[in-house]
């Protein structure tokens, strides 16, 4: 804190899944955000976020070991409320357009630190054969995707509503990555998922959602149809192997797979 210049500006938070320490600060009078982590997962986000070096992305102010200090976005425009009322398909528009500038080509070299897409998608497999049902269709679809990768890149590998964020006069701006390596229609996947179980299952949305995504990102739509099923799987078996439902991945699983007749 001394050494960055940070004062607090505001209550430490931990977050829900990886316990990583969160606190508001002032970073020589301007708002930050200090994130504390040991995690694996989020330290290859942070070495993603550097990468990144503030395009499409919150700003990386400093970062030494497990301490990231990130700019910290004040917009008060909100993707999930705005899907919501009525408005999913700008949502969705505004998020493709945010990971196209994630996907550009950066001069420097890849963090070292990317998870292959091979590990990412490891527990699908062992899931269909505990489970079944649509999962034997996910699985399938992974495993034709990732044995013919195109237009590999480093993923953001969690985009959604809530990762992308109002950075007022720099735009709508990316947080919270995973780190991982592999085809760009994967980071597109997880938008069918969300912002929450009554918007993704809503009659008709994964058909729309489809052509929007697919035109925003330029990608055919038959093979981000194919990402929908096995991500959306992937994300079933995570939630049932640590003992909860997932019902809403499911059934986007199962449309997905209805759409692509197989």
């Amino acid at each position: 804190m001394s050494r960055w210049r940070l004062t607090p500006d505001g209550e430490p938070f931990s977050t829900p899944h990886t316990g990583s320490l969160l606190i508001p600060v002032l970073h020589d009078g301007a708002p930050a955000i200090l994130k504390i982590t040991t995690e694996e997962e989020e330290v290859r986000g942070a070495n993603l976020m550097v990468w990144y070096a503030g395009d499409g992305a919150a700003r990386v102010l400093a970062h030494e070991g497990p301490a990231l200090l990130l700019e910290r976005l004040t917009g008060t425009r909100d993707l999930a409320r705005m899907a919501r009322a009525g408005h999913d398909d700008e949502a969705s528009r505004i998020i493709c357009a945010v990971v196209t500038r994630l996907h550009a080509p950066r001069s420097r070299p890849l963090p070292a630190s990317l998870v292959p897409m091979a590990v990412w998608f490891r527990q699908l497999e062992p899931a269909a054969a505990r489970y079944g049902g649509i999962l034997t269709k996910s699985a399938a679809a992974a495993g034709e995707l990732l044995a013919s990768p195109q237009e590999i890149v480093a993923l953001h590998g969690d985009v959604h509503h809530g990762n992308i964020l109002d950075g007022g006069e720099r735009g709508w701006l990316a947080i919270d990555p995973k780190g991982v390596l592999g085809e760009r229609g994967f980071d597109y996947a997880n938008l069918f998922r969300n912002p929450d179980a009554m918007v993704a299952t809503a009659p008709g949305r994964l058909q729309r959602q489809v052509r929007i995504v697919a035109e925003a990102g330029k990608l055919d739509p038959r093979r981000l149809l194919t990402w929908i099923l096995a991500y959306a799987g992937l994300g079933a078996a995570w939630t049932l192997d640590s003992g909860g439902e997932d019902g809403a991945g499911l059934t986007i699983a199962a449309a997905a797979a209805s759409q692509l007749g197989v």
